[in-house]
């Protein structure tokens, strides 16, 4: 059991700690960016007149992405869903407009390629410390479970990181199910277990799953964008071990 400082909040009895990946260990706005401007040009180059209302949804304006934005927080299947809506209300059925939708987006991520995006600044020592106090740590991610993998595995975080969970044909975030999953293969109680999120969406999750903490990080310095935490950091060195 550790005692985890956070500026002036104190978690005490803490097991595990719990992170998302995009926005929160992974600096991924720029490829996120790209992906929704690739997929929405892929869509309209189908059907014209459906590319700028999509980057509007997918939360892309111009040169910039909103953190709080589709693109950013949603799963890869409510991406999916999100744009086939856009596509029948051309007059598509329904499947077909799925199909169209996965399909682009699919295409978009080939295109531009499979490697992760870069670690924000100070994400691997932070792991390796907490780590070596002998806290449990795990990612919990909107995105899916193989990206997950490949992420840890580009960026060596084997050694830190013991458990890889993605929302893949299950619940998606802020279900308090995943929370509750992610403990559990852990060996941990919710209650014993902090999340760290920079969404809406990992407060809601772990709050509903009764966590010991909701931490919340906004690089871009947004504190609404987690709202509901019970802290908020700007940078993950902030995360203090002050006792085991």
């Amino acid at each position: 059991m550790a005692t985890i400082q956070c500026r002036n909040v104190t978690f005490s009895n803490i097991q595990a700690i719990l992170f998302d990946k995009n926005g929160t260990l992974e600096d991924s706005e720029a490829d996120l960016r790209a992906f929704a401007q690739r997929g929405a040009r892929m869509i309209d180059a189908q059907i014209p007149g459906t590319g700028e209302p999509l980057l509007m949804a997918f939360g892309v304006n111009g040169d910039t992405l909103d953190p709080a934005g589709l693109i950013a927080v949603a799963s890869r299947r409510e991406t999916e869903i999100a744009a086939a809506a856009y596509i029948a209300e051309t007059g598509r059925s329904w499947f077909e407009s799925l199909t169209i939708a996965r399909q682009a987006l699919n295409d978009a991520e080939k295109y531009l390629g499979n490697t992760p995006s870069p670690l924000f600044v100070g994400s691997l020592e932070v792991l390796k410390s907490l780590s070596e106090s002998g806290l449990k740590l795990g990612i919990l991610s909107a995105a899916t479970t193989d990206e997950v993998r490949a992420f840890v595995k580009h960026h060596q975080l084997g050694d830190y990181i013991q458990l890889e969970m993605g929302v893949d044909k299950g619940p998606s975030k802020p279900d308090p199910v995943l929370f509750l999953q992610a403990c559990q293969v852990l060996g941990v109680e919710p209650t014993a277990t902090l999340m760290v999120g920079d969404s809406v969406g990992d407060m809601q999750m772990a709050r509903n799953a009764k966590a010991a903490g909701c931490i919340g990080i906004t690089w871009v310095g947004k504190a609404e964008n987690v709202k509901g935490a019970d802290v908020v950091i700007n940078q993950l060195d902030e995360i203090q071990v002050v006792s085991e």
